[in-house]
């Protein structure tokens, strides 16, 4: 990728000015978009998308606003989950879809997106293998209130060593 900036001089043979030709302003390239024009080169393609809430979410870029607001067709939610025995030799975890079919993401959920090789798409990610829906959606339940529990603990230790965040003020009294 080139890096071009708004200051570089022209190219060589232009000459802008009162004397000379007159030329249209340059063009600045896409790559020099930090907004969600940057979203141009990504439309219609396949894209896995990370949502803020923890959701990954496979389908197609149809449309897209100035908020990054995206519109996704042909989507799939797709859940993951941890193997719940450690044997060497068996998956590091699990993997199951949802169909949705159309939608509509905002753009301020979107903590990251990127582009799917279609070459690699149809096969299962590495150290996963594909899992009944209930049994995938069972174990990341399973997982999310072990975490819970976890981190509620070490918030309690915290609050006891005199630490005060987010929440701590309720547990102590």
């Amino acid at each position: 990728m080139e890096n071009l900036s708004i200051q570089d001089a022209p190219p060589p043979g232009t000459h802008q000015g009162p004397g000379g030709p007159s030329q249209a302003p340059a063009q600045l390239p896409p790559q020099m978009f930090t907004t969600a024009a940057q979203l141009l080169d990504l439309t219609d393609k396949k894209l896995m998308i990370a949502l803020r809430d923890g959701r990954k979410l496979i389908g197609v870029l149809r449309s897209w606003d100035q908020f990054a607001n995206l519109v996704l067709q042909s989507t799939i939610e797709r859940f993951f989950a941890s193997s719940p025995d450690s044997t060497p030799g068996a998956p590091r975890g699990y993997y199951a879809d949802v169909t949705h079919g159309i939608f509509l993401v905002r753009g301020e959920n979107v903590l990251l997106l990127g582009e799917i090789d279609l070459d690699k798409d149809d096969e299962a990610p590495p150290g996963y293998e594909r899992g009944e829906l209930e049994f995938v959606k069972k174990l990341a339940e399973e997982k999310k209130a072990a975490d819970r529990a976890k981190e509620k603990a070490r918030l309690k230790k915290l609050a006891t060593l005199g630490f005060e965040g987010e929440g701590l003020g309720d547990m102590v009294l």
